[in-house]
């Protein structure tokens, strides 16, 4: 499939800030001091010039804003509770309950017609069964595989029901932080780029499991770039890769991201697009997240693109 411009979908804050309901499963949160209007300032200030740079290098950003009310301190990640797919739009259940406010009718009405097909998997909270999104999911679009590791917020068997339901291929697998805690999402420890990929196997404590996600990397073609834990916790396995309006290759990350690569790291991914990188480091801190967690890519299928013909293969995990 031949890459086209991105359209994405940010959500601009209005009360980001520490998050108690979701801290509990993310070691990437930190709290501290400083006022809570201190810290909504700082945020607001790296999400509009983070934005600004994307528009400014030719990705076409469409902006909401949050509401003051309900309170949703991590409305700023939008890819958690929703995802596109060709015409197929899917609602994702979440673990803290303040997050499920952010699923927004106005927001997926500015995306949905007629023909738009949707995947409501929210019901799922009733049952406290989770999975999130793109945090959860790394989707590998082009060869339909969905990357997940497991977690409190990511399901096995919903992972498995999901794929089904879109004609992908799942790859599950468990990851732990340095002290043997789940690490939340997918998407800090790795990313699929068109044709590279980053990766924390360090992360991976089976061997066997380990081996076989390297494998499955690998058989695409991609030329894997792996990263230490150091810098997974810098966030260098939360990068994205857009296009712009001229179907340039914009790989974005963090600046804390980008300082934590090694200059072989660098000159490795700029062999497959230009690095666009930005100060996050209070939504960083506070959310713990970064810039892949601030954006829903909406992908839907260019005029005239047909889907290769795909025969869904039995659900395989690692």
């Amino acid at each position: 499939m031949n890459a086209h411009a991105s359209k994405i979908l940010m959500i601009r804050p209005v009360q980001f800030g520490f998050n108690e309901e979701t801290a509990g499963s993310n070691s990437f949160q930190n709290k501290a001091a400083e006022a809570a209007e201190q810290i909504q300032q700082n945020a607001l200030e790296e999400f509009d010039a983070f934005a600004q740079k994307l528009r400014d290098a030719g990705i076409d950003v469409e902006l909401f804003s949050d509401t003051p009310l309900p309170y949703t301190p991590d409305s700023i990640f939008p890819n958690n509770w929703i995802s596109f797919h060709s015409n197929t739009i899917v609602l994702y259940p979440m673990l803290a309950e303040n997050r499920r406010f952010e699923r927004r009718q106005d927001i997926i009405s500015r995306f949905s017609d007629s023909v738009t097909t949707m995947i409501d998997l929210s019901e799922n909270e009733r049952k406290n069964i989770y999975l999130e999104g793109t945090g959860s999911i790394v989707f590998d679009y082009e060869n339909r595989i969905a990357f997940a590791n497991l977690s409190a917020r990511t399901n096995k068997t919903l992972l498995s029901e999901l794929c089904f339901r879109l004609n992908y291929r799942p790859v599950a697998f468990k990851a732990v932080d340095l002290a043997g805690a789940d690490i939340y999402h997918t998407n800090v420890l790795m990313c699929i780029g068109k044709k590279f990929a980053v990766l924390c196997s360090e992360c991976i404590p089976d061997a066997e499991e380990r081996k076989l996600l390297i494998s499955e990397i690998e058989r695409t073609g991609r030329e894997i770039i792996f990263i230490s834990y150091a810098q997974m916790n810098s966030f260098a396995g939360n990068m994205y890769e857009l296009f712009n309006d001229k179907k340039e290759s914009i790989i974005v990350m963090s600046e804390q991201a980008y300082k934590a690569l090694t200059k072989e790291q660098v000159t490795r991914l700029e062999k497959y697009g230009s690095i666009l990188h930005s100060p996050l480091y209070t939504i960083e801190k506070h959310g713990g997240g970064s810039a892949r967690c601030m954006i829903a890519d909406v992908r839907w299928q260019p005029a005239g693109f047909i889907d290769d013909v795909f025969e869904f293969v039995s659900d395989v995990f690692l």
